[in-house]
């Protein structure tokens, strides 16, 4: 090989190294696709029913956030003392920080006393940044589990890592139901149910 390809060569991998991300491995290992984890799977979990709950709670109009089906009178119903629609969301925040709190060892944030959410959130806006601090909480719960402690406790739990990492998940999925009978009884059409929705 002449010494001029030999010196080329040279140059374009020393611009090639310098010039590449902090952190890349040129090996095929590094390149290849890294298995899923408990805490990856349990996240992609999380991040689906955010997605679908944060949707349908921004859905919603603000003069229907307070909406019950209690108000529609529907005869042969039963439907008295039933949450609002406002608060089925603060109920699923709420939910979220007392489940997944243990995980993180994180406070729970003030005013929140029981499965109702704070008294004092009133406004959309302020329920849904309630709502997406939660879901936060969530992803950080999440990134606590390993194979070596997810079928352990936590403090002052019975339940293990896993089984709070995921029942968030399956509470949040049944409260979402609730939520599209509300946006349906209101002539909403949830955004998942939308033509060219995933």
């Amino acid at each position: 090989m002449k010494p001029i390809r030999i010196l080329f060569l040279l140059a374009a991998l020393i611009f090639a190294v310098a010039a590449r991300p902090q952190g890349t491995n040129f090996t095929a290992a590094a390149s290849a696709p890294q298995p899923p984890t408990v805490a990856s799977a349990v996240d992609r979990e999380i991040t689906a029913i955010e997605k679908q709950i944060v949707d349908i709670a921004e859905a919603m109009p603000e003069d229907k956030f307070n909406f019950s089906p209690e108000h529609l009178n529907i005869p042969g119903s039963d439907y008295k003392g039933v949450r609002s629609f406002a608060g089925q969301v603060k109920h699923v925040a709420a939910s979220n920080y007392f489940i997944w709190s243990p995980l993180t060892a994180d406070k729970l944030p003030e005013g929140l006393k029981d499965g109702n959410g704070p008294e004092n959130l009133k406004s959309k806006a302020d329920i849904i940044k309630f709502l997406k601090d939660s879901f936060a909480l969530g992803h950080k719960a999440a990134a606590t589990l390993t194979t070596e402690n997810m079928l352990l406790a936590p403090e002052h739990s019975k339940s293990t890592r896993l089984r709070l990492a995921t029942f968030g998940v399956a509470h949040a999925y049944d409260h979402y139901g609730q939520m599209v009978e509300y946006l349906r009884m209101n002539g909403i059409v949830p955004p998942a149910s939308r033509v060219g929705s995933d």
